[in-house]
């Protein structure tokens, strides 16, 4: 997602500065200022996040599966909560994460972690936006495509609806524009985008 929002920001006016390993600079889009550090380590780069207003994570574990939870407490974990003390510590005014649809009947190490993440960010009093998508369809993602008639139903069924609203498959475009709106319209306190916000969020 990083490599589309990032230049998407850029074509919109906003200053952006992303964090990178030491020799990818040049992987950035032009017009994206570099931060050199390690994204399981916040100390790494959080004397170098001022001046800057948002803080967007978007640090993970790619393909999430049930067989990865191990990776998620070695990735997904260090990363938010680094990035969670660093934006505190940086007096960044809106943290934006991509947390997970819950409750699920499956995924549960992913939840509990991103959970854990979205606890700290409660904890640090920081004012934030929250996604909470379940699956989301792009490139290399679109076999779930097969599943929309079955959510179509499940959304129609008062017995169902509920579920199958909140753990929808959402597009890739769609959670760019949720993010894009997230950063421009920053709030006080904390607020969640599940699946309908996020299908319905416009810039």
């Amino acid at each position: 997602m990083g490599r589309i929002l990032t230049p998407r920001l850029v074509e919109r006016g906003h200053t952006v500065r992303a964090l990178v390993r030491p020799g990818s600079e040049k992987k950035l889009p032009a017009g994206c200022e570099a931060v050199l550090g390690n994204a399981l380590d916040g100390t790494t780069y959080a004397s170098r996040i001022a001046p800057s207003d948002t803080f967007v994570q978007l640090v993970g574990v790619a393909h999430p599966s049930p067989a990865k939870a191990a990776e998620f407490r070695q990735i997904d974990l260090p990363s938010g909560l680094g990035a969670v003390a660093a934006a505190k510590s940086a007096a960044i005014q809106h943290f934006v994460y991509v947390s997970v649809a819950h409750p699920a009947p499956m995924m549960h190490a992913y939840i509990a972690v991103r959970s854990e993440c979205e606890a700290a960010i409660e904890a640090a009093g920081l004012n934030a936006t929250i996604l909470r998508p379940w699956y989301v369809l792009g490139p290399g993602h679109r076999w779930p495509y097969l599943l929309v008639p079955m959510y179509k139903l499940a959304e129609l069924l008062p017995a169902t609806r509920e579920g199958a609203m909140r753990l929808g498959l959402v597009t890739l475009e769609q959670m760019i524009s949720a993010l894009i709106f997230s950063v421009e319209n920053p709030v006080q306190e904390r607020r969640i985008l599940s699946v309908p916000e996020i299908r319905s969020a416009r810039t």
